[in-house]
């Protein structure tokens, strides 16, 4: 399979046909829900979908108290298992390990993918020597052990300048998949870099620092495209610049994902997290648009909902690689 196959395509399995809507207006929940709370942690990615997504439920519901944090995926899986949150935001599925985790803890979960993201590589705006990086210039120089501290070796007409870098700390899914996605294994990283769970604080490191490369999610450089510049990733077909239109279309590779949410299920018992979770489906589409992520089609949003309501346990993810995989192979693997 070629790894230019966006998973974007893959998840009509989910559906058979259908697009992604047009924006429109919150839906409210659809049912009435009770006084209670709402626990969120995990992704930064990921955040910024929920933190819209819990903005608009408490002005259609503020009887519920919805808090969202941002552990990285890693850390916000940890306090899924400990059984201390009710949701977790990914920017990878979960791993094996801890899906093997969850299972001995008595932690059952709900898989739903929400949205798209596509990684984006950055450089300071007074960076005007950089027109695009190949995955083989990128694993030279993210791969561990890396000796290129200097742009020039990464092209000899490039300044000899030093290279600071900056990205996704280890316990960010974002960190989980560009490691595998451009070194070829999760976690195989050089050790010298400026790291950060926070995706705002990398966007700050590279905004102030004319030597840097960083990497972080598409809706973090959409926001600040005044601060960062973004660089062409070439993946074998020419360079392509990450956009919703690339990303969607599966152009912009191998640096397009799925993100998602894992719902515990003795949480998805108590009525309030059964109702955001119903409004985080109902409104995904709009609200991961609105802050700069891509939607899946809408099918895929129906059928992540009847997955919910029938209680569809565990993962068609865990301890797959997932880089330029369908969706479809995946959900055809489970079958």
């Amino acid at each position: 399979m070629r790894r230019a196959i966006m998973i974007l395509a893959g998840l009509l399995a989910w559906g058979c046909d259908g697009e992604t809507p047009d924006p429109g207006a919150v839906h409210p929940p659809s049912t009435s829900a009770p006084q209670g709370a709402v626990r969120v942690d995990g992704s930064s990615t990921v955040f910024p979908i929920s933190e819209a997504v819990a903005e608009e439920f408490l002005a259609v519901d503020p009887s519920i108290r919805v808090t969202v944090g941002l552990s990285g995926t890693g850390g916000g899986f940890q306090k899924f298992i400990a059984g201390e949150i009710d949701i977790n935001d990914a920017s990878r599925p979960i791993t094996a390990q801890e899906a093997s985790d969850a299972a001995m803890a008595g932690i059952g979960f709900v898989e739903l993918p929400i949205a798209y993201d596509g990684l984006s590589l950055v450089v300071h705006p007074e960076n005007t020597w950089v027109d695009h990086l190949s995955v083989a210039e990128l694993r030279r120089i993210w791969e561990p052990g890396s000796r290129i501290t200097r742009w020039n070796q990464v092209r000899p007409s490039w300044p000899d300048q030093e290279l600071r870098l900056y990205g996704a700390g280890h316990d960010s899914g974002t960190f989980d998949y560009f490691t595998l996605a451009i070194n070829g294994e999760e976690g195989a990283c050089r050790a010298d870099y400026t790291a950060s769970e926070d995706d705002n604080t990398l966007v700050q490191g590279v905004a102030g620092d004319p030597n840097a490369l960083g990497f972080f999610g598409y809706a973090y450089y959409e926001r600040n495209t005044d601060k960062v510049r973004v660089v062409p990733i070439d993946g074998g077909a020419g360079p392509v610049t990450p956009s919703p239109e690339t990303i969607s279309d599966g152009t912009y590779q191998p640096l397009s994902r799925p993100v998602f949410i894992y719902v515990s299920t003795a949480s998805a018992a108590r009525p309030e997290v059964r109702a955001f979770v119903d409004f985080y489906l109902e409104n995904a589409a709009f609200l991961s648009r609105d802050v700069g992520y891509i939607p899946l089609p809408e099918d895929a949003y129906e059928l992540a909902r009847q997955r919910f309501a029938a209680g569809v346990t565990g993962s068609v993810f865990a301890g797959r690689d997932t880089v330029g995989v369908t969706i479809e192979d995946l959900l055809a693997a489970e079958q």
